[in-house]
């Protein structure tokens, strides 16, 4: 992979983290575009560079996770179940789900049909829990598994996090904030996972791509985090289904 190929799915990557349309699914797919093999180093490229985009959420959400106790206490118990399952599964995740573009696609199609849906049917259920301290640790332990389900590439983690919190009666823009700040111990943590494990065989190029990319996902998820906060107080989620949908028929020509 070249800096170039690097740089782009950086691009990828902070654009679509934090959007409910699978930010794995779109490197994977993208990757398939820019003709870069799913090679071992590609596949730890695509979940390392995740971390630059987390980083941007630890530079606005600071004050949180310094100084509200409560919603930290929150989002580590929310964390617990989605660590347990990541190592459990994380050699099945890597051999045989990661870089999988048939199982990408249909996860694209099968979670925008079910956004679709779950708006259509429930976008505009009053929902009552509008404060990260006000929900419930049970409610806190759903979410993680909500979460877990995103190992599927193309699932998205943020997706299945704010659906899950919405099926549960917390507010839209509450479930966002929380799908951010939860990111961060997941996406972390599967990171440092992966370079103990995979980094030693990295070569000095390969570390400039993944340094390359981390930092243009971190810039670009800094621009994403803002523009999403505000779509959400005034919109659904229902043009990211569409878009899921769309996108998923669309790779079905190159798989």
């Amino acid at each position: 992979m070249d800096i170039l190929n690097a740089i782009i799915l950086g691009i990828v990557e902070g654009l679509t983290e934090f959007l409910p349309i699978s930010s794995t699914g779109h490197l994977i797919l993208t990757s398939h575009v820019l003709n870069v093999p799913q090679s071992d180093f590609v596949k730890s490229f695509e979940i390392s560079i995740q971390a630059g985009a987390i980083l941007s959420v630890v530079v606005m959400y600071w004050r949180t996770l310094f100084l509200d106790h409560q919603a930290v206490k929150r989002i580590l118990v929310s964390f617990v179940p989605t660590a347990l399952i990541g190592i459990i599964m994380y050699q099945t995740f890597k051999q045989f789900l990661l870089g999988n573009e048939l199982i990408v696609v249909s996860s694209l199609l099968i979670g925008g049909a079910f956004i679709i849906i779950f708006e259509l049917i429930f976008g505009k259920k009053e929902l009552t829990v509008d404060e990260i301290s006000k929900i419930s640790y049970k409610k806190c332990i759903l979410i993680g598994i909500f979460q877990s389900v995103s190992i599927i590439p193309g699932v998205s983690r943020a997706g299945a996090t704010i659906i899950g919190g919405m099926a549960i009666g917390i507010n839209r823009e509450t479930i966002v904030k929380f799908s951010f700040l939860l990111a961060i111990p997941t996406m972390l943590s599967a990171t440092g996972f992966d370079l103990v494990q995979s980094s030693p065989e990295f070569s000095l190029d390969q570390m400039g791509s993944l340094a390359a990319g981390f930092i243009t996902s971190f810039v670009v998820a800094l621009l994403a985090i803002k523009y999403f906060l505000k779509f959400v107080k005034n919109n659904n989620l229902l043009p990211f289904g569409i878009y899921r949908v769309i996108i998923g028929l669309a790779f079905l020509l190159f798989i």
